[in-house]
């Protein structure tokens, strides 16, 4: 079986396979959590660790692991990761942790982690596995921001409020107001907010991805003709 290369796990991880924006995964985190910049960078990088803890415990014992009970092992490992995960924050972040709530320890079901691991991880060598993880994870974590980030900027004028419950006091003036309201947009900072957040984000991606398509077939036409 021919090995992926690093740069083409990249691809597929931050563009090609995106797992927000292709995969469609880990909608409820997605839809629940991005109000702010902040809270949608805080939980992408909580998934992303879960995620490459569990990329790499997977491909390492993936010898060993009895395939017929592999998704049970899968949940439990991906549980204890979680909960360190869970106390981290709690010790370090607890505002956050406590805006963030029940989203936290789902990340035990969302399926982006069980899916690499069963697609991905159980059948490379730990290197791509690692690979794997951080690239599908900075992919979670990029869109989690953006949408948080747009989610926020319409819906209260400002971006990076929250900052300082994530770096402590000296980021309290690191928010930038763009926009006085006298009340919020509640549409763009409620989950049906997301929605069509998250519909934009997809549709200007494959937008995207169909001009470059496009380019790509003219281009040999063109050259043909010059020549």
């Amino acid at each position: 079986m021919n090995q992926p290369t690093m740069r083409s796990i990249f691809h597929d991880g931050l563009w090609h396979n995106n797992p927000a924006l292709v995969q469609v995964l880990g909608l409820c985190p997605t839809l629940a959590v991005t109000g702010t910049f902040v809270n949608g960078l805080v939980m992408g990088i909580a998934t992303l660790l879960v995620l490459l803890g569990t990329n790499l415990t997977v491909s390492a014992l993936r010898r060993q692991i009895p395939h017929e009970i592999r998704i049970p092992i899968y949940v439990i490992l991906i549980a204890s990761l979680v909960t360190n995960v869970q106390l981290l924050m709690n010790a370090y972040i607890y505002e956050l942790y406590m805006i963030l709530g029940i989203f936290i320890p789902l990340i035990v079901t969302n399926c982006i982690i069980i899916g690499r691991a069963e697609a991905f991880a159980s059948r490379h060598p730990v290197p791509l596995a690692i690979t794997d993880a951080i690239a599908q994870g900075l992919g979670f974590t990029v869109v989690l921001s953006v949408l948080g980030g747009i989610r926020e900027v319409i819906g209260q004028g400002t971006l990076f409020s929250g900052f300082d419950l994530l770096f402590g006091p000296m980021a309290a003036n690191w928010t930038i107001h763009l926009f006085n309201f006298d009340e919020h947009f509640l549409l763009a900072l409620l989950p049906p907010g997301a929605f069509f957040g998250l519909g934009g984000l997809i549709a200007l991606k494959n937008l995207i991805q169909s001009r470059r398509r496009i380019v790509a077939e003219t281009e040999p036409a063109v050259e043909a003709a010059k020549a």
